[in-house]
């Protein structure tokens, strides 16, 4: 995953860390605000997840440590619920007059909750997210219950929350008491889609229900089934990923054309490999793909490795220069089936090959063809696949020439 650490400045003065997740080609089509779940941060690896699929669709995200949390300034104990989404607005802010304004924001937990709220002050918002969110964010007293009557009579107490000890001062506790969720939700005026899981011991189902019934059209409901509150299991977090980033396209004003380049000369391959492993992130022309190993081989096997995607380009190049020859001739192919299998072999034992020593890659091409065709037709077209311009580049001679870049 491509990124940037930054900082920005919060209305207070404070310095709060950011990262910016930015698509392999560094190139975003539109940006998109993440809000971490109460007392977290925003290097929570469901997050990271998340932001890895919305990098696919060319969807940059942004996401930071609320003050007084993980790397950012300031003092927890000082902050409430209003002050978190004076967090977002900054850092909205600060996307807008430094790369572009957010036109999605997605908030997990608590973070839902105050993205529902943010969004009323971010002009630029068209989509927001939440997920395991709170209907009302006094919600969270649960989680410091037992200690309410001692910061009602001390003004504040440490309270342990996910392991960690935190202070909590009683305007935090009038300031979750003075929002009005309801009619912030109704009058949100765009797009939301709400994931939960209906086994969320920690922010219950029925929050969903009332966040859902509350917000007018266009909005969506996403069950996860049996995930956690924290989407623990890498599979929920990339789940809600690939959903979030599909469906927040629709909304964005942008298509995937938009990302294409018209003129073939101007497209580039780009690939990006990150930290340990073989999993490299690839942009063809606007489109994301994966490449990687099987485990055999130390691989974590979440995509095709390089030989199948030069064997998948040879499969398609044959498939698309039968049917172009075939609509010329109007001829009545139906459909073709390419089936590719690459091997290295010993050149000696190679029938029909000049090599005579070391080894060499064997590509063998099974062609199914359907429709009417007469047996002149199909020896034919069995003859056009050699002229597919993939095959000639393999067989032709290819200069690979190499530069580093600063």
């Amino acid at each position: 995953m491509r990124f940037e650490k930054l900082t920005f400045e919060n209305d207070q003065g404070d310095h709060l860390a950011a990262r910016l997740d930015l698509p392999v080609d560094g190139q975003p089509i539109a940006y998109a605000l993440f809000a971490h779940c109460f007392t977290c941060s925003k290097n929570l690896k469901a997050v990271a997840n998340i932001s890895r699929a919305l990098n696919r669709q060319g969807i940059a995200v942004l996401r930071f440590d609320f003050t007084g949390l993980g790397e950012s300034e300031g003092d927890f104990a000082d902050t409430n619920f209003s002050s978190n989404i004076d967090d977002l607005v900054a850092a909205a802010v600060f996307l807008e007059e430094e790369y572009m304004a957010p036109s999605i924001l997605v908030g997990h937990s608590l973070g839902g909750a105050a993205v529902l709220q943010a969004a009323l002050q971010l002009d630029s918002v068209k989509a927001v997210a939440t997920i395991g969110a709170p209907y009302d964010p006094q919600h969270v007293e649960h989680l410091f219950a037992r200690s309410l009557d001692d910061i009602e009579a001390e003004g504040e107490a440490t309270v342990s929350i996910g392991g960690r000890p935190f202070t909590v001062k009683q305007q935090f506790i009038d300031d979750l008491r003075s929002q009005r969720a309801k009619d912030n939700i109704a009058n949100l005026r765009r797009a939301l889609l709400v994931f939960h899981s209906p086994v969320d011991n920690t922010v219950g189902i029925e929050n969903a229900a009332l966040i859902f019934k509350a917000a007018r059209h266009p909005k969506s409901f996403v069950s996860l089934d049996h995930a956690d509150h924290l989407l623990s299991d890498a599979a929920d977090s990339e789940y809600v990923g690939s959903l979030l980033a599909a469906w927040a396209r629709k909304y964005i004003g942008v298509s995937q054309e938009d990302r294409k380049h018209l003129d073939p000369g101007d497209n580039q391959v780009v690939a990006r490999l990150e930290g340990s492993g073989f999993r490299t992130e690839m942009l063809a022309n606007g489109f994301s793909l994966i490449a990687d190993e099987p485990v055999s081989v130390g691989g974590t096997n979440t995509g095709p490795n390089p030989y199948d995607f030069l064997g998948a380009g040879l499969a398609a190049c044959t498939a698309m220069t039968l049917r172009m020859y075939a609509d010329h001739k109007k001829w009545p192919l139906e459909a073709v089936e390419v089936r590719l299998t690459h091997k290295k072999i010993h050149a000696k034992d190679c029938e029909h090959c000049e090599q005579t020593d070391g080894k060499i890659d064997v590509i063998e091409r099974e062609l199914t063809l359907f429709g009417p065709l007469d047996e002149a037709q199909r020896q034919r077209i069995k003859e056009i696949a050699d002229r597919c311009p993939v095959h000639r580049t393999l067989e032709s001679k290819v200069e690979i020439f190499t530069e580093l870049k600063d």
